[in-house]
């Protein structure tokens, strides 16, 4: 007969079942975009540990976000109407519009009571209108990237306008590309982004600035915070864009992991700690390198949050990306070993031309 030794089987089931203390909200960030203004700009809420006094709303959902950040200035219902007092109710084709970036970049929503936030997660709610798709005045968001958090007066900065269009087809798959003619502005300077969506600012005068980004028949971009300083400013500023490719660039760089294969069975207390892999060489040059931890334990799903550094609990199924670097041979050290699971890592690679690719693992702990 099979032994059983007292104790080897408790120890993930153990962990699964032991391990469920009380769970903060998620910390999300709100954006309302009206009309012709916004509304309200980017706000960090923290969302309460029940739901929002919106009928059938389960807690942490776009609800919940929404009636935070407005405190309560909505109409609150789950086809919504009204938002800090500007009404958009179908009567013109118009209607207020929720989109979602979970770290992966701006995809439209599936109703403020079906998405669930999870730790930096933004909201975002625009206005919807005729003419559609392309032409509408308030359909695309836009996104200013690249923009450090502080630069020495008369040295210039590289930023990219990228905008998220409506798939055709399929919800949620929204496409991120880069803008050409869009305008930057802020602190007194502007540029317009030329064809790879990228603009060069030089700032002359010393302080705080607030950079957007705006294009007729988009929605604005939020503002990104700059500090302009009269002094320099160490391990700050954009590096110079790669010079554009003789064509255009269409192919994504390739990640991917080293050491870590899928399929492999780690003993207790053995996991892997560091995850590191290298990117292959891009003709555009290595943008981003974002990764994504997923782990279930029974019936308990979470994602390792890059901000706080811990795992938190979300729905089953999804996936949060959080930055690590722009080198090549990347390398990403936990706080300790991953413990008791099965594991999803995602490894996602974005290079200077916005094209995109990832390589997956999965891994399990016993």
């Amino acid at each position: 007969m099979k032994k059983i030794v007292p104790g080897a089987l408790a120890g993930c089931l153990a962990s699964a079942v032991l391990a469920s203390p009380a769970v903060a909200g998620p910390t999300v960030t709100v954006r309302v975009e009206g009309a012709g203004a916004t509304l309200l700009e980017r706000t960090r809420v923290t969302l309460p540990d029940t739901p929002p006094p919106v009928a059938a709303c389960p807690r942490w959902t776009a609800a919940a976000a929404l009636e935070e950040g407005t405190a309560g200035n909505w109409d609150r219902a789950p086809f919504t109407q009204t938002i800090l007092g500007e009404a958009h109710t179908y009567s013109a084709m118009d209607f207020w519009a929720e989109w979602v970036d979970r770290g992966d970049g701006y995809k439209q929503g599936q109703g403020v009571c079906n998405d669930v936030l999870a730790d930096g997660d933004e909201l975002l709610m625009l206005v919807d209108q005729p003419p559609f798709t392309e032409g509408s005045t308030a359909e695309v968001p836009l996104d200013l990237e690249g923009v450090p958090a502080a630069v020495q007066a008369g040295q210039a900065i590289t930023v990219a306008v990228v905008g998220y269009r409506q798939s055709p087809t399929t919800l949620g798959n929204e496409v991120r590309t880069p803008v050409a003619g869009a305008t930057v502005s802020g602190g007194g300077v502007s540029a317009v982004t030329g064809a790879d969506g990228t603009a060069s600012l030089t700032f002359t005068q010393t302080g705080a600035v607030t950079l957007k980004a705006t294009k007729a028949g988009s929605v604005v971009s939020a503002g990104e915070p700059l500090t302009v300083s009269a002094v320099p400013v160490s391990g700050t500023g954009t590096p110079p864009a790669a010079p554009p490719p003789a064509a255009k660039d269409t192919t994504a760089p390739e990640p991917a992991f080293a050491g870590l294969a899928s399929g492999t069975r780690y003993a207790r207390g053995r996991g892997p700690r560091r995850l590191r892999g290298s990117v292959a060489a891009d003709p555009s040059g290595l943008r981003d390198v974002k990764l994504s931890i997923s782990r279930r334990r029974g019936d308990v799903c979470s994602y390792f949050s890059g901000r706080s550094e811990r795992f938190k609990r979300q729905q089953c199924g999804r996936s949060v990306f959080f930055r690590i670097g722009a080198d090549a041979d990347w390398s990403y050290l936990l706080p300790r070993r991953l413990g008791c699971g099965r594991y999803v890592i995602t490894v996602s690679a974005i290079d200077r031309a916005f094209n995109r690719a990832n390589e997956r693992v999965v891994i399990r702990v016993r």
